[in-house]
């Protein structure tokens, strides 16, 4: 058996996003091979009071050496805002490899987990092992006509993070060594290799994302009452929210009254956006339809799945956890037709539109909650199709067995 060393900055079993996604990646790896996990060290808490409350998954994890490793202390102050918490994940990226060099003896497989992108190197090329590299993630800039409703300085930012990213590519060696030396790449969506100029053989497509399926059938709930349209996510730019109250607020309103009342929006998620999109909801008349609750625990969110109707995500984000789960609870997803959402939902799909203009795809996505609230029938088939699409490829199970042959074409290149 090989034993495959994993460092995953994020990792947490009781949240989900990028901390669920390195927990479950590791269960994953190590259901074929010999895991020693390198995260942080206040990861570890969360980490030893979940197994010894899970005695199932403790078992399953029995093969996990978990390592931790920190930055001095001094160094914590960088973490405040994306720029100064990318540097510190990078220099924690650098420090970690070294820290591990003289410990890797007996280790056969390197993997750099997560908290990635694109832009931003792995070290572990240091610790002369075949190295995997990912999932790495690309989303291309949020369009210009969809980002300036957000402001100047939101605009700026995204503009100046874009530009950075650039500089990165071009710039950074420890980038380009870290492309020459992973031997296999896993790519979140289809952006990432042409971005990266990678070779049809080095790298696969491996969305991050995954969920274990519900135990009971969404085939055999109770039918909704009302017709739910939700969306789960921190409130910023990147996200859609503005876009998911102006088309719901113009499906609702064309609505006759009678109809109405049985309509309703379901807002999940805090953030700094969170003030304006208030106001948004109160300018639209929606505020007597809509039910914002903050961000919730992991167990209480995938309840709320049930409730939906359709889940409304226009995110212009290269991945969405919650994409995943909510197919997994039958609820048909309402997204842009992009390298995130819009390929982790069924090819099949007819709730996925192209980016227009911003008022057009107001228009694109009022029209799509029309189609779903007046034709039943059509609700039950894009349900059926979304169960369908994540059991057939957005299982964990299905990342292990994928994780096992990656390692095997990593040890024999």
């Amino acid at each position: 058996m090989k034993t495959v060393l994993i460092t995953a900055y994020a990792v947490n079993p009781y949240k989900g996003s990028e901390d669920g996604m390195g927990w479950n990646f590791i269960l994953q790896a190590a259901r074929f091979q010999k895991v020693i996990a390198v995260t942080r060290r206040n990861n570890g808490p969360h980490i030893a009071r979940y197994l010894a409350d899970n005695p199932a998954v403790a078992a399953q994890a029995a093969g996990v050496e978990f390592r931790y490793f920190d930055l001095p202390a001094w160094t914590r102050w960088w973490k405040k805002g994306p720029l100064l918490s990318l540097i510190y994940f990078y220099m924690w990226q650098l420090g970690l490899a070294v820290w591990l060099r003289p410990q890797r003896r007996g280790v056969d497989i390197v993997h750099n987990l997560n908290f990635h992108n694109d832009w931003t190197p792995s070290f572990l090329w240091l610790l002369g092992r075949p190295l995997v590299w990912g999932p790495i993630g690309h989303h291309p800039p949020i369009p210009a006509s969809h980002l300036v409703r957000y402001g100047l300085a939101a605009f700026a930012k995204d503009r100046a993070i874009g530009s950075l990213k650039h500089i990165f590519w071009a710039l950074d060696p420890f980038l380009r060594v870290t492309r020459r030396a992973a031997g296999q790449v896993l790519c979140m969506n289809s952006a990432v290799a042409p971005r990266l100029g990678l070779a049809a053989e080095r790298y696969e497509i491996m969305p991050s994302v995954a969920v274990d399926l519900p135990l009971e059938s969404p085939a055999d709930a109770a039918p909704k009452a009302d017709f739910t349209v939700m969306i789960a996510a921190r409130m910023v730019p990147l996200k859609g929210f503005d876009m998911v109250i102006l088309a719901f607020a113009r499906f609702y309103h064309a609505l006759p009254a009678a109809e109405q009342a049985g309509v309703r929006l379901l807002l999940v998620g805090s953030g700094p956006e969170k003030h304006r999109l208030t106001n948004l909801l109160r300018s639209n008349g929606l505020s007597a339809c809509t039910v914002h609750r903050p961000w919730l625990e992991r167990p209480e969110l995938l309840a709320l799945y049930a409730e939906a109707s359709v889940f409304f995500f226009p995110s212009h984000e290269g991945a969405g956890m919650v994409v995943a789960e909510a197919m997994s609870y039958g609820v048909p997803v309402l997204c842009y037709e992009n390298e995130g959402p819009g390929e982790l939902t069924p090819a099949a799909s007819s709730l996925k539109v192209p980016y227009r203009r911003f008022a057009q795809n107001v228009q694109d996505f009022a029209e799509r909650l029309a189609w779903l609230h007046t034709s039943p029938p059509l609700l039950a088939a894009e349900a059926a199709l979304c169960r369908r699409h994540v059991a057939q490829h957005h299982t964990w199970e299905q990342r292990g067995h994928q994780l096992r042959g990656i390692y095997q074409q990593a040890v024999a290149a």
